[in-house]
């Protein structure tokens, strides 16, 4: 597909919505993230929504790989994997620090010196299995909400970003479904069953079909403590439980965003994920503004 050849039902405006949301998400759960070891009392201070007190919340590499995707898609249209390659491997190169896993502090340099081997390099990751992680599911939801009329490119589109990176089918189908959710969110369609049966054929997709039997009553301690929590970094130990908190408060970010921080675990993905899902369509306006103003700034044109 190019953009030339084929119109692209592109909507820019929802995965602005989506990264905006994604971003504070991953800002909102990092301040969380290294207090459950130090901090005992961060659970108490979740349960009674007590808004982080640092004055700076800092996104990670969260948000700066969904910056990539965004960019990509801006200037083409459609994932071109080489070009999104070197995106995240330029991304990575001017600020390393911002969290990457091990994988990615392996792959990302050497994708920066040569893209056009992105099949080959992440292939190799894990021993030849390729990453099974969530960072590809991390990022993606501004990709689902861009082409949101169309659940196949949806699907399409999600697998080509994930494979830059994560080779694994679990990697992939976490991707799919976190893009399909975002896409199904703008359409004010979102809905789990929905999410797991467009999901391909894997650990993450048991997980989501899991997901559904879990009333919206459940505890979300519970509901991680069924589902994962992202503690493990494998997609099928973040997604479902992501996906259930977006599903939980469909047109409420910041009560999606507190649901997900019970969960504890990997809490600056988790929340990600679900800022991304839950933003394509309620977009950030209803957030307090003090929040918004300690996240820090994305950069003005995606």
């Amino acid at each position: 597909m190019t953009p030339d050849a084929h119109p692209v039902p592109a909507d820019r405006p929802s995965a602005r919505r989506s990264l905006e949301g994604l971003s504070l998400g991953d800002a909102f759960g990092e301040r969380w993230f290294p207090l459950f070891r130090d901090r005992p009392q961060a659970y108490a201070e979740i349960r009674a929504r007590r808004t982080p007190q640092e004055p700076a919340w800092h996104w990670t590499d969260d948000t700066a790989m969904a910056l990539g995707v965004l960019r990509v898609l801006d200037r083409y249209g459609e994932i071109r994997p080489r070009e999104l390659a070197q995106a995240f491997a330029l991304g990575h190169d001017a600020d390393p620090a911002r969290g990457y896993g091990h994988g990615m502090h392996q792959l990302l340099p050497r994708l920066l010196q040569e893209p056009e081997r992105w099949p080959e390099l992440t292939r190799e990751l894990f021993d030849g299995e390729g990453s099974l992680g969530n960072g590809a599911a991390m990022r993606v939801a501004p990709l689902g909400a861009w082409f949101h009329r169309d659940l196949s490119l949806v699907a399409e589109q999600a697998v080509l970003s994930a494979r830059v990176t994560h080779a694994h089918p679990e990697g992939i189908a976490g991707a799919v479904a976190v893009a399909t959710a975002a896409a199904l969110s703008v359409r004010g369609e979102l809905d789990l069953a929905a999410v797991a049966d467009a999901t391909p054929p894997s650990a993450v997709r048991d997980g989501l079909t899991e997901a559904v039997r879990v009333p919206f009553t459940t505890e979300p301690w519970k509901a991680a403590d069924l589902l994962g929590n992202g503690q493990r970094v494998r997609a099928d130990d973040t997604v479902p439980f992501a996906v259930w908190c977006a599903a939980r408060h469909p047109g409420d970010l910041v009560p999606a965003l507190w649901t997900t921080a019970e969960g504890f675990g990997d809490v600056d993905t988790t929340c990600a994920i679900v800022g991304g899902i839950v933003a394509a369509r309620a977009g950030v306006g209803a957030v307090p503004q003090e929040w918004l103003s300690r996240r820090e700034a994305l950069p003005g044109a995606a």
